[in-house]
C-alpha cells in the first residue's frame, strides 16, 4: 500500500471522534498546500513540503498536530499548547470537543511551508 492508503486504512479504523476530525485535519492540510507531500513514518500520517511540515499523532485520549519546525513559526493564535519546552517543535493537542480553528491552522502550515522553502 502506498502511503495514502495506509491513511486511509487508519483513519477508517478510528470508530470514535478520532477518525472524522483525523479525516478533517488531512483534508485542511492537503487544501492548504497542493505540493504536499503525504507520507506514512513513524506510525503517523506525515506531510513534508521541502522538509518535514506537520505529522498528525493519533493517541487514545487526543490528537497531535506536530509542526517539526514549530518553534521557528509565528503562532498569532496561541494555538501550540503542547511540546512548548522543545528545541525545534510545537504541537497542538485536540481532545474531544475541541473547536478547530482551521484558518489558523493554515496559517501554521503555510508558515511552516515557506520556513521550509526558504532553507531554514
Amino acid at each position: 500500500m502506498n502511503p495514502s492508503e495506509v491513511i486511509d486504512q487508519r483513519i477508517a479504523e478510528l470508530s470514535d471522534w478520532r477518525g472524522p476530525l483525523c479525516a478533517r485535519l488531512r483534508t485542511l492540510i492537503r487544501a492548504t498546500d497542493p505540493d504536499i507531500t503525504e507520507e506514512w513514518k513513524w506510525n503517523s500520517p506525515v506531510w513534508s513540503d521541502h522538509g518535514l511540515v506537520v505529522s498528525l499523532g493519533v493517541f487514545k485520549d487526543h490528537l497531535k498536530l506536530n509542526f517539526f519546525q514549530g518553534a521557528s513559526l509565528s503562532d498569532p493564535h496561541g494555538l501550540f499548547n503542547a511540546g512548548l519546552e522543545a528545541k525545534a517543535s510545537r504541537a497542538i493537542d485536540l481532545q474531544d470537543g475541541d473547536t478547530v480553528d482551521e484558518a489558523a491552522v493554515q496559517e501554521l502550515i503555510r508558515g511552516a511551508v515557506a520556513h521550509n522553502r526558504a532553507g531554514h
